[in-house]
């Protein structure tokens, strides 16, 4: 709503209870940097026990080495390749259900777009709970506090499960609204309205799977989130095509696959962090200033992500006025933009836990360092994953549909798609790196500059340029290009500045 480890140290399997280890740094790499950043901090530092505004660190010369460089990309690789693996996970829970659904007709599929932007917009306006839960894990793991970092990602639960049962029941009571609110034709109307109310039983699993793969990555482990998302995966696929076509139960069978599926990925979630919870000696309720800190600390990254969706939704507004067709195309490109993205974000969420492990030790040199080599694999990425994509489009839309009037128009705008993953690349590793360092008062302010630069720009498209396939291209390209490209724009001013760089937990 996108291996083996390159280090013999991780983290066991899910349910062994043993706390993770993957990716701890060796001795030398938590005191390389200046002498300044391996001390205890600045007198003042030390008087309040909070870190001082850094001024912009100048990386250590062993940090140039090629033996850290390579310990750097070992690190990344360790923590990128699971990661990856879950995250692709995630989004094909709405590939199964696009596929699966796209085949029932060109009204399911419609109504499936406008259901998963409603639902997507309400859910992915919480992604805070991971996004603010790893880097506070990070830190503090960094700073070698293992049961205040476990701690916080329990507060952070608690928090999800709360935030859960409030967006879950006022999207059931406020659905109808929401749809007609897209102007779409009724027969899709009413496809979307039975997806979304079956939707709104599985928000709160979704928000307590965000956070609690958010705090076993601030813990380093993505193994386990790759586990229990693969799980997840299967048994979603296997209970919406019974639902529906073994029992006949259409779009409604698609979304009530999907519920049950969230809600067994949350009961082997809680099974691996009470484990953690009992070997750290962390509580299993919830602090008042735990949860107080989660709250601040992810109500920036909510605004964020609220321009984020925005913009999202703007999208799908805009593909509506020009048709049926045109809003069914849309889905399936922002379906393999979904892929292609939470694929791609795999280096972000390394970038995250890295970073944040490196400030939490007061390693300025070393963040800085994991920024740059982050950077470059996610271009790099970008590039591949870029051109898998053009090359598979003139096929790839016949896995989703078999409509002609669809097909018709989908291959230009997926060349487009493929063209400006590379730059998609950049962004998402920007990103990861300012959550990671917990910038995130800029990254909501920019949030809503960016957002502010693409409406114009999304309203000039939608009118001028024609339906059919070139309002379908000029809609991929104002989103994926000319969005992503103000958002470049402001996440690399910040990361070339040293405001970002705050150190200590």
């Amino acid at each position: 709503m996108p291996s083996e480890p390159l280090d013999a140290s991780h983290p066991s399997p899910v349910g062994s209870g043993s706390a993770p280890s993957q990716g701890e740094p060796t001795p030398a790499e938590r005191t390389t940097g200046s002498p300044a950043e391996r001390t205890t901090g600045s007198p003042a530092e030390r008087t309040t026990g909070l870190p001082a505004e850094p001024s912009r660190p100048a990386p250590s010369a062993p940090l140039q080495s090629g033996s850290t460089r390579r310990t750097i990309d070992r690190s990344i690789a360790r923590l990128a390749i699971p990661a990856l693996g879950a995250l692709i996970a995630e989004p094909l829970f709405l590939v199964v259900d696009s596929a699966l659904v796209g085949h029932l007709g060109m009204a399911p599929l419609a109504g499936l777009a406008v259901a998963g932007a409603i639902l997507q917009t309400a859910v992915g306006l919480m992604i805070f709970l991971a996004y603010s839960t790893t880097p506070l894990v990070a830190r503090r793991r960094g700073a070698g506090d293992v049961r205040g970092a476990v701690q916080a990602g329990i507060d952070g639960l608690w928090l999800a499960l709360g935030i859960g049962a409030v967006v879950g029941t006022a999207l059931w009571f406020l659905s109808e609204p929401l749809i007609a609110a897209f102007g779409v034709a009724p027969d899709a109307a009413e496809q979307a309205r039975i997806y979304l109310s079956i939707s709104c039983a599985g928000i709160p699993a979704m928000l307590v799977v965000f956070a609690a793969s958010g705090l076993l990555r601030g813990l380093q482990d993505t193994r386990t989130p790759l586990t229990v998302a693969t799980i997840g995966f299967a048994i979603n696929a296997v209970l919406n095509w019974w639902f529906i076509y073994g029992l006949g139960l259409g779009i409604g069978g698609s979304a009530l696959g999907t519920v049950i599926a969230q809600w067994g990925m949350v009961a082997v979630y809680l099974l691996v962090i009470v484990r953690h919870a009992r070997r750290a000696g962390a509580g299993f309720l919830p602090r008042r200033d735990g949860l107080g800190h989660a709250g601040r600390s992810g109500g920036w990254l909510f605004v964020r992500t609220l321009g984020l969706r925005a913009a999202l939704l703007a999208t799908v507004f805009a593909a509506t006025s020009h048709g049926t067709a045109a809003t069914a195309g849309y889905q399936i490109v922002f379906t393999i933009f979904s892929t292609a993205a939470f694929a791609l974000d795999a280096l972000a969420i390394a970038a995250q836990a890295l970073i944040g492990d490196a400030l939490g030790a007061r390693n300025a040199a070393r963040a800085r360092f994991v920024t740059r080599r982050s950077i470059f694999w996610g271009v790099s990425c970008g590039i591949v994953f870029g051109l898998l994509l053009a090359a598979s489009s003139p096929v790839l839309g016949r896995v989703f549909t078999s409509d002609p009037a669809v097909l018709a128009i989908l291959t230009p705008a997926l060349l487009v798609l493929g063209i400006s993953l590379p730059l998609g690349g950049l962004v998402f590793v920007l990103d990861g790196v300012l959550m990671g360092a917990g910038d995130a008062r800029y990254l909501a302010w920019t949030s809503v500059l960016n957002l502010a630069v693409y409406l114009p720009i999304l309203w000039a498209l939608t009118v001028l340029v024609p339906s059919g396939a070139p309002a379908l291209v000029a809609l991929t390209a104002g989103f994926t290009i000319v969005f992503m490209l103000a958002r470049a724009v402001t996440l690399g001013l910040r990361t070339r500045g040293g405001r970002w760089v705050r150190l200590g937990a």
